[in-house]
C-alpha cells in the first residue's frame, strides 16, 4: 500500500541521512523516502539473484562530496520483482563521535595503565641501585671491608654491583697497603733517629767520655741511613706516580762495567761475563739504579764472590709479545746463604726483611729490591729470584733492542766493557 502510494515509512528510514528507494523493474522509481522524492534512481547496478549487492555511490542524488554506501535487493510484489535500494553514508570511524569517544577513553586507560605498570617496573628495577648508592654513601675510610649488594638477577645492574665490589676490593688493597706502607715507613725513620737521639743525650749526661769527632761520626751514620732511606722514597713516590723516564739505547754490559767502576772499596770478588752489544731501550739512570740495588743486595750477603752476566736470550711462546726481539738478560749472583723458594717474593715487598736465610742485612732500607723490580716492570721487562746452586740469584729480563748493536755502540751515551771475565 505504501509503495503504491510513492511513500516509504519504515523506522529505518526516519533515520536521517539514511534513504530508500523502491525501483519496479522498468527502472521507474515507485517510491522512496521524503528528501528523495521525485529524484531519479540512486544507483544502477542490480542485484545478482537472490543475494543482495553492494557498492559505494557518490554523487548524483547523494550531497555533492558524500559517498553512500547502497544495499540493493530484489523484492516480490504482485505486479512484479522491484529492487529496493538503501543507502546510509560512508563514515570514517573517527568521525563516529562514541567510537571516538570509546577510543579516547581506551587510549586514556591504555597510558594510564602503561604509565603506572612503568612506573612499578622502573621502581623494581632501580630498588637494587638504591641499594648499591646507600651502601656506598656509607663506605668510608673506616670500613672498607663493605660490600655493595649483589642482586640475583642476571643483567646489567648485577654487573655492576661485580664490578662496584672488584673496585671496592683493589681500593681496600691499595689503602692497606699504603697504610702498611706508612707504618713501615715510619718505623725504619723513627729507628735511625732514636739512635742519634740516644747518641746525643748520652754525650750530654757524660760529656767528658766522648768528643766531638767520636760523637760526629755516629750520627752521620745515622744520617746517612735517614737519607737513604729518604731518597729510597723519593723514587718510590715517582715510581708509583707513573713519571715517564727516559728512552734511550743502553748497553748492558757497558752499564754493568760502569757502576763497578764507581765500587772502589768493595770486600767481596767480582766475577763478570759480559756480551757486548746487549742493547735495550730505557731510562740511563733508573737502570744504573736497578742494577746499583742489586749489587748492593749482593754484597751484603755473598761469602766471597759476586758475580754478574749479560747475555742474550731468545723470547719463548709466552712472552712473544713481551719480547719480539729476544731478550736481554742480567744475571746477579752470589755466593751467600740464599733464599728459600717460598720467600723468594717476599723480599720483593716494601720493607721486608728475612731473619734468618738473610740476617747479615744490617745496612738495607727494605726499599731496594721492592724498587729494582719495580723500575724492570717499567721498563717492560721482569726480575725474579732464579735456582742457583750456591746463594741468591736474582735474574732481570728486558726486550732486547732491535738494530744493529756495533752501529749502536759507537752512538752517543754507549759505554764499552773492557772488564776482564774475572775481576777483582
Amino acid at each position: 500500500m505504501q509503495v503504491e502510494r510513492g511513500q516509504v515509512v519504515y523506522p529505518l528510514a526516519r533515520r536521517k541521512s539514511r534513504y530508500i528507494q523502491v525501483v519496479d523493474p522498468r527502472g521507474r522509481v515507485v517510491a522512496s523516502t521524503p528528501p528523495l522524492l521525485g529524484k531519479p534512481r540512486m544507483a544502477t547496478f542490480t542485484p545478482d539473484g537472490s543475494r543482495a549487492a553492494t557498492s559505494v555511490v557518490c554523487g548524483g542524488v547523494f550531497p555533492d562530496g558524500e559517498c553512500d554506501m547502497v544495499i540493493a535487493q530484489w523484492a516480490h510484489r504482485a505486479g512484479g520483482n522491484s529492487i529496493v535500494y538503501c543507502s546510509s553514508p560512508v563514515i570514517p570511524p573517527w568521525v563516529d563521535p562514541r567510537l571516538a569517544a570509546v577510543v579516547g577513553m581506551g587510549a586514556l586507560l591504555s597510558a594510564a595503565a602503561i604509565t603506572y605498570l612503568g612506573r612499578r617496573i622502573s621502581a623494581a628495577s632501580l630498588r637494587p641501585v638504591t641499594a648499591i648508592r646507600a651502601e656506598l654513601d656509607e663506605i668510608n675510610a673506616t670500613c672498607l671491608g663493605r660490600r655493595v649488594p649483589v642482586p640475583p638477577s642476571d643483567d646489567e645492574i648485577h654487573d655492576l654491583a661485580v664490578s662496584v665490589n672488584h673496585t671496592l676490593g683493589r681500593l681496600q688493597v691499595a689503602v692497606e697497603q699504603q697504610r702498611q706502607f706508612a707504618s713501615d715507613a715510619s718505623h725504619d725513620l723513627r729507628s735511625p733517629i732514636a739512635a742519634m737521639c740516644a747518641e746525643v743525650e748520652d754525650a750530654l749526661l757524660a760529656p767528658q767520655e766522648t768528643s766531638v769527632t767520636k760523637l760526629g761520626r755516629t750520627i752521620l751514620g745515622g744520617l746517612e741511613r735517614l737519607q737513604a732511606i729518604v731518597h729510597d722514597l723519593l723514587t718510590i713516590a715517582r715510581l708509583d706516580a707513573g713519571c715517564p723516564g727516559a728512552r734511550e739505547p743502553i748497553d748492558l754490559a757497558g752499564l754493568a762495567t760502569a757502576e763497578c767502576r764507581t765500587r772502589h772499596h768493595m770486600r767481596n770478588r767480582c766475577e763478570f761475563s759480559l756480551k757486548p752489544g746487549v742493547v735495550v731501550i730505557g731510562d740511563r739512570l733508573r737502570l744504573g739504579r736497578l742494577l746499583t740495588n742489586l749489587i748492593d743486595n749482593a754484597e751484603r750477603h755473598a761469602d766471597s764472590t759476586i758475580t754478574i752476566t749479560v747475555r742474550r736470550a731468545p723470547g719463548d711462546e709466552c712472552d712473544g709479545q713481551r719480547f719480539p726481539h729476544g731478550m736481554a738478560v742480567l744475571e746477579v749472583i752470589d755466593d751467600g746463604q740464599g733464599i728459600d723458594p717460598d720467600k723468594r717474593e717476599l723480599v720483593f715487598q716494601r720493607f721486608a726483611r728475612l731473619d734468618a736465610a738473610r740476617s747479615r742485612d744490617a745496612g738495607g732500607t727494605g726499599l731496594g729490591l721492592p724498587i729494582a723490580r719495580q723500575i724492570a716492570e717499567t721498563s717492560g721487562g721482569s726480575l725474579q729470584i732464579e735456582d742457583s746452586p750456591r746463594g741468591a740469584r736474582f735474574v732481570l729480563r728486558l726486550p732486547l733492542h732491535e738494530g744493529d748493536a756495533a752501529s749502536l755502540a759507537s752512538g752517543p751515551g754507549i759505554l764499552h766493557p773492557d772488564v776482564s771475565p774475572t775481576t777483582k
